[in-house]
C-alpha cells in the first residue's frame, strides 16, 4: 500500500471518533486502532485532596469522609443536577455558616427539565455544602451538613 495513503488513513482515524479501521485492498490489509481511554465508569477515583475545614469552604464529594464535620447529613432525594441558586444571577439560597430551619429552601435539582427545590429537614447551622454547583447528583449523596 501506498505509504502517502497509509499517512491519510491514520490521519483519518485521529481525526475522527472512531477508534479502529481495517482495510483490504487485494494482498493488502491495513488495520488503524486508536488506543482510547476507558470509559468513566471503568475509572477508577483520583486519591483526594485534603482541606482543612478551620476557614468555612465549600467541599467537594471527592473529600474523605473524615474531613466532614458531624452533624446531620441532608441527602439527595434524587438523581439530577445540583444547583446552588434559583438561577446563574442570584444569590445561592443557603452559604456556610447560615442558620436554617427546616422547610428553608437549601438547593435545586433538576430532574428531566424540572426544578425540584430540596428544602432542610433539620434546623440548625450549615457546616458544609458537599456538592459544587452544576455538578450530577445521585440519589442518596450527601449535600449538606447542617449541625
Amino acid at each position: 500500500m501506498d505509504l502517502r495513503k497509509l499517512k491519510k488513513l491514520i490521519d483519518l482515524v485521529e481525526a475522527s471518533t472512531i477508534s479502529e479501521l481495517e482495510i483490504n485492498d487485494g494482498e493488502d490489509r491495513v488495520r488503524i486502532s486508536r488506543q482510547t481511554t476507558a470509559p468513566v465508569w471503568q475509572t477508577q477515583a483520583v486519591a483526594p485532596t485534603h482541606q482543612p475545614l478551620a476557614a468555612p469552604a465549600i467541599l467537594t464529594a471527592n473529600v474523605e469522609s473524615s474531613n466532614i464535620p458531624e452533624g446531620h447529613v441532608v441527602k439527595s432525594p434524587m438523581v439530577g443536577t445540583f444547583y446552588r441558586a434559583p438561577n446563574p444571577e442570584a444569590k445561592s439560597f443557603v452559604e456556610i455558616g447560615q442558620n436554617v430551619s427546616s422547610g428553608d429552601t437549601l438547593c435545586i435539582i433538576e430532574a428531566m427539565k424540572l426544578l425540584n427545590e430540596i428544602e432542610s429537614d433539620h434546623t440548625g447551622i450549615i457546616k458544609a455544602i458537599l456538592v459544587e454547583n452544576g455538578q450530577p447528583v445521585e440519589y442518596g449523596e450527601p449535600l449538606f451538613i447542617i449541625a
